[in-house]
């Protein structure tokens, strides 16, 4: 491959615009190798840092609550469970009471559906009004890793989309390059028969 190239150097068709694409070339291979992955390894770990400290603002804003079911929400509607869950979430009536003691009953989720009178596990605000449970960790871990691949497929795509206007904008330079040298070694006014090579020249008969 090096004598390849060493050969392709020493063609008279070779140019700095060359050199240059080498180059480009090089240094995008680089950063996909390095600099992509780096990319989606921060990306992931910002991800995953910003949701941990997301499910700890949740936790400290939510509290959990023993509530009582009362009955079938009047359009009782299944939900899919949370990823890791394994199960579906169906609505119903509860009672419980806020932290100040305040009696609230409303609609909310339950991993099954549960007979009147069962207690089941709710979460609430400050003000006692239900809310959805803080999110899993295994969900955050989820979205987190999504984030990174995201985030190294982002950098990937921009890296080699910037290779391609690079080498680009090359590619036409070279051209121009080729044409002008074209333009001075093979004027127009050498397209023309010379004379001593025209075959009629000193027939009789021709010309007028």
């Amino acid at each position: 491959m090096g004598i390849r190239v060493l050969r392709w150097r020493r063609s008279p068709l070779w140019r700095a615009t060359d050199r240059r694409e080498a180059w480009v070339t090089l240094g995008a291979l680089v950063l996909l190798a390095l600099g992509a992955p780096a990319a989606g390894w921060a990306g992931g770990a910002l991800a995953d840092a910003a949701l941990r400290q997301e499910i700890r603002a949740q936790h400290e804003e939510r509290r959990p609550v023993t509530a009582v079911v009362v009955g079938p929400a009047p359009e009782a509607r299944r939900f899919a469970g949370d990823p890791g869950d394994g199960s579906g979430r169906t609505s119903v009536v509860a009672a419980w009471r806020a932290p100040d003691g305040t009696p609230r009953t409303g609609e909310v989720t339950v991993p099954e559906a549960r007979e009147p009178g069962a207690p089941v596990r709710v979460w609430t605000d400050a003000s006692g009004l239900p809310v959805p449970p803080p999110m899993d960790t295994g969900a955050a871990r989820t979205h987190a890793v999504l984030g990174g691949v995201g985030a190294f497929l982002l950098a990937a795509g921009c890296v080699e989309a910037g290779r391609r206007l690079v080498v680009g904008r090359l590619v036409r330079q070279r051209y121009a390059l080729w044409d002008q040298e074209w333009a001075r070694e093979c004027p127009a006014d050498q397209d023309r028969t010379p004379p001593e090579a025209d075959p009629d020249r000193g027939r009789a008969g021709t010309g007028g």
